[in-house]
């Protein structure tokens, strides 16, 4: 075994021991009100509302003549479909329990698997790659509104931790798939540069 892969292990090990520390602290307040009323409101980036929200901007933009508004829709649909996508493509090989469902004792270990139960597949987080994918590409067309965009996703993916959905690395991963979807779809689809239109 190579010194690389030890220490890649290691990080690994302390990655999963951070998250299991912060799911002990978390738990306590997992049904508080607050973290109830945070959990309904992320759930704006699941896949369904997340489709309806980018359609709703397709559809008024384009009955409003709104370039910009109908482009950012159609960005924000296929970046958030590629998200998704990739998210279920690590689901189905992985699998981990998620912090709501772990038995006493038990560690919030990734391992090799394609089960399909809710409860198994908490990495990487959809919320998380949802929210960033979406949020990115709403900013591309609108930069003017891309720290309101980026702040919504930011606390959409921070409220699976302490409603014990998600870990922190499920997080963490969610994210990157998701800002690396969108910048998939901005490397196929760059669109006009400049164009600001009302």
């Amino acid at each position: 075994m190579t010194n690389a892969t030890e220490k890649l292990k290691d990080g690994a090990a302390a990655l999963q021991e951070a998250d299991a520390a912060v799911t002990q602290t978390v738990l306590p307040v997992q049904h508080s009100r607050f973290v109830r009323i945070a959990g309904t409101i992320s759930e704006i980036a699941d896949q369904p509302q997340m489709r309806s929200l980018s359609a709703a901007l397709i559809a008024v933009g384009l009955l409003g003549r709104h370039r910009r508004l109908a482009r950012a829709g159609i960005r924000m649909l296929i970046a958030h479909e590629l998200a998704t996508a990739t998210k279920n493509f690590v689901k189905n090989r992985v699998d981990r329990t998620r912090p709501r469902s772990l038995d006493d004792g038990e560690e919030p270990r990734l391992r090799p698997g394609d089960n399909h139960d809710k409860e198994e597949t908490s990495f990487p987080s959809g919320h998380s790659a949802g929210a960033a994918a979406t949020a990115r590409a709403f900013a591309r067309e609108f930069p003017e509104y891309r720290i309101p965009a980026y702040a919504g996703a930011g606390l959409v993916s921070i409220a699976q931790v302490p409603r014990c959905a998600h870990y922190p690395t499920d997080v963490g991963a969610g994210l990157a798939v998701g800002l690396a979807s969108e910048a998939v779809v901005a490397w196929l689809f760059p669109g006009p540069r400049g164009e600001r239109d009302q």
